[in-house]
């Protein structure tokens, strides 16, 4: 039989974790009456409180952890700026852990947290995360969490999102109205959050201007970088090229350049391109890049500023909160803008 969580315990009696908790420790902002309905319904269920985390919890670390995927992408080390902005004005240091897209690693990071390390999490999975059980429990030992950009929909958590489908869909509607008749999509994961909602806003753009959906009109890219520089490489052929190409995330963007500068292909005559990125150098490559640019400064402090909302109000559900911050597309020459 599994140990029962204080989540569990909250969720049978139909009250909030943080009430049942303060009950637990004989807390004087909770009735007599609460208390001994949370007291039966614990020593029915044999409910067994964590001790060691929660006297942990109750110290405090003073430190909150940021997982993310990779650190080479711009969004998120423009993200961790905004992260570290919110936590030195609360006095708070930030541990930095990579997953590298790794599920493996970002299971075994978080199963860390569960002593009372750290005493809040912001993260963004890996395009490898299908379901959270991992990051569930770390929530049931009592870990604030806030999930930015990357989440796992099977999770009710805080959240801090931009309009990844209005963005695709902007995006598809831009090259189509430059004059691409055929598009496609360089997507990375068939599971992963973004990637899923950008997909829909693409495949929504095609089917309003009356282009049939084809399989072709989503491209895969997976793998090393070393595979996915040889499937865009593939892609960009004269026999099978498109004329309008959307990179889904920020490391497809240089092998889409590379490959056209390797293959003769020219941007934008031969081929349109937009990128999800918020690459500083996008303005000055040869031709400057249309973006899809996220606030990732401001995403980033928007889930710190939640995050420290929850383990410094008790009352406060934060597992309740979604924040969703627009992106903005900015017009440049490798689209015909």
């Amino acid at each position: 039989m599994s140990k029962i969580t204080i989540r569990e315990l909250a969720k049978e009696l139909g009250i909030a974790v943080s009430t049942v908790s303060k009950a637990l420790r004989d807390s004087h902002e909770i009735s007599t009456e609460t208390k001994a309905k949370v007291l039966e319904v614990a020593t029915r269920l044999n409910y067994i409180p964590n001790l060691y985390a929660s006297s942990l919890r109750r110290q405090k670390s003073r430190t909150i952890a940021v997982v993310i995927p990779e650190v080479a992408d711009s969004f998120f080390s423009i993200a961790i700026n905004g992260i570290e902005e919110v936590a030195r004005e609360k006095g708070y240091h930030v541990l930095i852990y990579l997953s590298h897209e790794s599920l493996e690693r970002e299971t075994e990071i978080l199963n860390e947290f569960k002593s009372g390390r750290v005493d809040g999490l912001m993260i963004s999975v890996t395009s490898e995360t299908c379901t959270g059980n991992h990051i569930t429990a770390a929530m049931n030992s009592g870990l604030p969490v806030v999930f930015f950009d990357r989440i796992c929909e099977d999770i009710q958590a805080a959240r801090v999102i931009t309009d990844d489908f209005e963005s695709g869909y902007i995006a598809t509607r831009h090259l189509l109205e430059k004059g691409s008749l055929h598009p496609v999509f360089l997507s990375i994961s068939s599971t992963l959050s973004i990637n899923q909602r950008r997909e829909a806003g693409f495949i929504k753009a095609l089917q309003e201007a009356g282009i049939p959906e084809e399989k072709k009109s989503i491209i895969p890219c997976t793998g090393s970088d070393e595979q996915i520089a040889a499937q865009i490489l593939q892609l960009l052929e004269p026999a099978n090229r498109p004329d309008g190409l959307i990179a889904s995330v920020e490391k497809l963007v240089p092998p889409v350049y590379m490959a056209c500068q390797q293959l003769g292909c020219r941007i934008p005559d031969d081929v349109r391109v937009v990128g999800f990125t918020n690459l500083p150098a996008a303005p000055i490559l040869q031709p400057a890049l249309t973006t899809i640019t996220q606030p990732a400064f401001e995403m980033g402090k928007t889930a710190a500023a939640l995050l420290f909302k929850g383990i410094e109000k008790t009352s406060f559900d934060l597992s309740k909160e979604t924040k969703v911050i627009p992106s903005r597309l900015m017009q440049r020459a490798s689209s015909g803008a």
